[in-house]
């Protein structure tokens, strides 16, 4: 009895030793830490539902109102979500035009529950006075307002009067590196980057940042020296990129692995399933709030997480508006007819015109290098605009210029008021401090208007965001013949089509936006100084300061999407007593025509003054390749020639 006594007692202990060493493990396995993560990035101010083209449809897509029902259904499942925001949450809809007194954007983030958010290029774009203006009346507002994190900013090197002022805003509203949040029995670390092309596209933000590698690296040693956290999670404004190597926030998860997930914001990028790196996890979920960005994570034995649900979650009209956070937006749009639209006698919701046709959506007008009408009616209206309401200069408007980069928001069919007039040109603040580009008149030689097409012909495939969409000028290239060769014809129309010559020396004025005027210089620079244009006034005078050239009517700036509001009251009216857009809009007229010969006449005939100079080097190339190819020859039969003596 003893024995079996014994022998059970012996067996029980090791089946509970088994159990202890093997059975926590895969009870720890079974049970471990997971978090759930809803986000978003680059709203652009679209606090409204708003209609767009999609897939070639006219659609209703996001608001905030719909995407708060969401996030209410999540949390009241799973109070301990993650709610985090990619930056650019401003510019983008005529909300922007409280920025600097009502911060309605940032607000609205708080209101929403919002964890933390990070910086965008556009938070910018009403330079450091407004960004400082708009922290302050967020934090003035007494309401409840995200955590702003952002971990790269050279402070050190911050040293501007404007840069000065921002950091003494940031420090005002508590800006960190990183913040800690507590999800249940989850600890996050939220840090934010700020990318190197988000600066590149800020021309008035006045920061110094640290490369963001570099940055992250630096933020995340310093929370594994100072915090117990379970994960890192990164608010990127850098983006991703078809292209691996231009993928910002790739080249980061792959240098800083020990972050888990990046939020990846910037390049409007839609990633339907993450990017992963190693142990890290990259998500995107689109622009302007069509999707709902929403993930759930577990964490491994070896500590990091991955993701196991991922769903970008349509915003659309068949998803219910949440009655509170509408009668909040309601309060801010009465504001912007109050307090913006009433100087320029509109109201928000104002019907301009009404449209039959299907325009283009934004990322076709960008990425696909040809004619596009939705430029095509916002150049017209650039040219209308100022013909109409220019008090100064009564000469005629030759050429008008708009680039897809200043493009951002498509028409839809149905009426186009003023909010959707404003969305299609919503950037930036003028030197008036008054919301919306002006609109700028310049000279140019007519060689100018040819090279600007040839640049256009050239480089805008590496630089779509400077494709142009013109009125009063068309051209044709061939993309198979020689760069900076490409344009084979360029002639100017009237309003009825007739062709004009261009005379090369003569000046022509041209009307453009005052954003695209101060990017100039980017044809020189990428073109390696090769294509050269410079604005004059009508006297042929270079101009230096682009705010000499604004246009005004009644002392005030003539606004980009003031012009267009006023082309569109213009047309013919329909029988419903409303402006129609015009027939001539449904299709292209042969403004920029693609010719995709092949052959050799099609190829090489009339080369231009460039393709001499490609020759010419060329030439010098082969020469230099010949003497050298000479020298070595005679080098190696003189060194033959000792060696047969020698031996």
């Amino acid at each position: 009895m003893r024995k079996i006594r014994k022998s059970s007692i012996r067996a029980f202990v090791t089946v509970l030793m088994f159990v202890m060493l093997f059975g926590t493990a895969a009870f720890a396995k079974e049970d471990g830490k997971t978090l759930e993560v809803m986000f978003t990035h680059d709203l652009h101010s679209h606090l409204d539902p708003y209609t767009t083209v999609i897939d070639g449809e006219s659609v209703e897509a996001g608001g905030l109102a719909r995407i708060n029902t969401l996030i209410k259904e999540q949390r009241s499942s799973n109070p301990d979500t993650l709610l985090v925001d990619g930056g650019d949450f401003s510019m983008g809809t005529l909300y922007q035009t409280l920025y600097e007194t009502d911060a309605a954007e940032l607000r609205m983030l708080g209101y929403m529950g919002y964890d933390a958010v990070t910086i965008g290029n556009h938070e910018f774009d009403y330079r450091s006075e407004g960004l400082s203006n708009m922290l302050h009346a967020a934090l003035e507002s007494g309401d409840r307002l995200p955590s702003f994190v952002i971990s790269n900013i050279d402070w050190e090197q911050s040293v501007s009067d404007g840069a000065k002022l921002v950091k003494q805003a940031f420090e005002d509203y508590g800006l960190k590196d990183y913040t800690v949040v507590e999800k249940g029995d989850v600890k996050v670390a939220v840090m934010g980057i700020f990318g190197m092309d988000a600066l590149a596209c800020s021309p008035t933000c006045e920061l110094t940042f640290l490369d963001p590698v570099a940055g992250a690296k630096q933020t995340v040693k310093e929370i594994q020296e100072n915090e117990e956290v379970d994960m890192i999670v990164c608010l990127s404004h850098s983006g991703t990129d078809e292209e691996p190597k231009k993928s910002e926030d790739l080249k980061l998860a792959e240098a800083v692995p020990e972050i888990d997930l990046i939020i990846s914001g910037h390049t409007h990028s839609l990633l339907e399933e993450p990017e992963i790196a190693g142990d890290t996890s990259i998500v995107s979920c689109g622009e302007y709030g069509k999707n709902l960005g929403s993930l759930s994570m577990e964490q491994g034995e070896d500590g990091r997480w991955a993701v196991t649900d991922y769903e970008l979650i349509p915003i659309t009209d068949e998803t219910a508006l949440d009655s509170d956070t509408s009668e909040k937006i309601q309060e801010f749009g009465a504001n912007v007819d109050r307090d913006y639209l009433a100087q320029f006698g509109y109201t928000k919701e104002q019907v301009l015109a009404q449209n039959v046709y299907e325009f283009a959506d934004v990322n076709t007008v960008y990425e696909e290098h040809t004619e596009q009408t939705l430029g095509s009616v916002m150049a017209d209206g650039f040219a209308y605009g100022v013909e109409t309401l220019d008090d100064g200069d009564k000469h005629p408007v030759d050429v008008a210029v708009i680039p897809s980069g200043v493009i951002r928001e498509t028409y839809a069919v149905g009426n186009i008021t003023v909010d959707s007039v404003f969305n299609s040109f919503s950037l930036g603040i003028g030197p008036d401090r008054v919301v919306g580009y002006p609109l700028i008149s310049a000279y140019l030689t007519g060689e100018e208007l040819r090279t600007a097409a040839e640049f256009d012909a050239s480089i805008s495939d590496i630089m779509p965001s400077a494709r142009l969409y013109l009125s009063g000028m068309n051209f044709t290239y061939n993309p198979n013949r020689i760069i900076l060769n490409r344009l084979t014809d360029c002639y100017l129309t009237d309003d009825d089509g007739e062709r004009t010559e261009i005379e090369d020396d003569k000046l022509y004025r041209v009307v453009f936006d005052y954003y695209s005027g101060q990017l100039i210089g980017s044809i020189s620079d990428k073109s390696a100084g090769l294509l050269q244009i410079q604005p004059k006034d009508a006297e042929g005078n270079v101009i230096e300061d682009f705010d000499t050239a604004i246009v005004y009517h009644e002392g005030k700036e003539v606004k980009a999407w003031q012009a267009i509001a006023a082309y569109m009251q213009s047309f013919e009216k329909n029988a419903e007593g409303l402006p129609q857009i015009p027939q001539k809009y449904s299709a292209a007229e042969g403004r920029k025509v693609v010719d995709e010969s092949t052959d050799f006449t099609s190829r090489f005939s009339h080369p231009n003054k460039y393709v001499a100079m490609f020759a010419g080097i060329l030439a010098v190339i082969v020469l230099v390749v010949i003497l050298v190819t000479v020298v070595i020859c005679k080098v190696v039969k003189k060194v033959r020639k000792q060696h047969k003596i020698r031996t």
